[in-house]
């Protein structure tokens, strides 16, 4: 997946480079995107690239850098997932946070601190912990949904690239047509030139958006969060497990012979069944999950909703439907 990183930069600053060899950063060349579903025999996850949160942090770096050229704010996106646990947000199912999903961001600012090496570099730009260690005050990097910022635009492309949404080409054209910009609250985000490019972004991030929620990957990452919430309790793992490498975590599992078995059962879940009550199978689950909505804004236009009802309609349907019924994944 590194390749689709081309499409927001003509070159990668140095920089940004010699901080993405950092241990902590490292670390998030195997942690996946797609929150353990990619293990899985499910097949809308099961032919997936790899796409790690490494790529995400500094696909989201490249966009900052590409509108601001700031270093201390393409730094704060660099460093946005960098407390990122194994299977991502399924420990924020795990720890009951899997509504919000803002669990896993806790740590950031301690994993930023333990790297020494991290910090030396940082230190050798001028910059501090403190200057980087939340992205959240930079609204090109992240604000408030449904703006576009650098974070949502990232996971937008590569997933809607992963999933065969679009093409490498298409998404380049539409990231082509994006600017620095204002809505129409005032608040800063990247805002689109064409009435149509922002349309067909629109588009596509609901479909993303609808993958994110959908029966196997709910039913999925909370079959997970339950194996290693079970393989804690058991003594398999530790929480400092957590925060290692996901190869690291499955080679835990498959030294033990329970839980071998357990990791085995999710990778061979492969399709779905949905029923209001629950019949006497083993394995149903109710799950919720959050909802990601992206409504683009187009210069002097207004957000996509307002410019397409037909899309307007889509997304209001999107945010309202329910999932109070039961999952059973085999």
């Amino acid at each position: 997946m590194t390749d689709y990183l081309d499409i927001y930069r003509t070159e990668t600053p140095a920089f940004l480079l010699r901080l993405c060899e950092t241990p902590s950063l490292r670390r998030l060349r195997d942690v996946g995107m797609n929150c353990g579903c990619e293990y899985t025999a499910f097949p809308r996850f099961s032919s997936l690239a790899r796409y790690s949160r490494f790529e995400h942090s500094l696909g989201a770096a490249l966009i900052v850098w590409r509108f601001t050229g700031d270093e201390k704010q393409s730094v704060s996106a660099l460093l946005h997932d960098i407390a990122t646990p194994v299977f991502a947000h399924v420990v924020d199912f795990m720890r009951g946070d899997y509504l919000s999903q803002t669990a896993t961001e806790s740590g950031t600012a301690a994993v930023i601190r333990a790297d020494a090496a991290l910090v030396a570099l940082l230190a050798e730009r001028g910059l501090s912990p403190e200057d980087v260690e939340d992205y959240h005050r930079f609204p090109l990097a992240d604000n408030d949904a449904p703006r576009l910022s650098a974070d949502r635009l990232d996971y937008t492309v590569g997933n809607a690239l992963n999933f065969s949404f679009a093409s490498r080409a298409e998404l380049a054209e539409l990231f082509a047509d994006l600017r620095p910009g204002r809505g129409g609250d005032g608040g800063e985000e990247l805002v689109f030139r064409s009435a149509g490019k922002a349309l067909r972004f629109a588009r596509l991030a609901l479909d993303c958006s609808r993958v994110y929620v959908c029966d196997a990957d709910r039913y999925a990452m909370q079959r997970l969060s339950e194996l290693l919430r079970a393989a804690l309790e058991a003594g398999v793992l530790s929480e400092a497990d957590l925060n290692t490498t996901e190869s690291a975590v499955v080679e835990k599992l498959l030294a033990s012979r329970a839980f071998s078995a357990r990791w085995a059962a999710f990778r061979a879940l492969s399709r779905t069944t949905r029923a209001a009550f629950p019949d006497a199978r083993e394995g149903w689950r109710r799950v919720f999950a959050k909802r990601r909505r992206i409504d683009p804004f187009v210069e002097n236009r207004g957000r996509a909703s307002d410019l397409d009802p037909a899309f307007a309609a889509a997304l209001n349907d999107f945010m309202a439907e329910d999932h109070d019924y039961y999952v059973l994944g085999e």
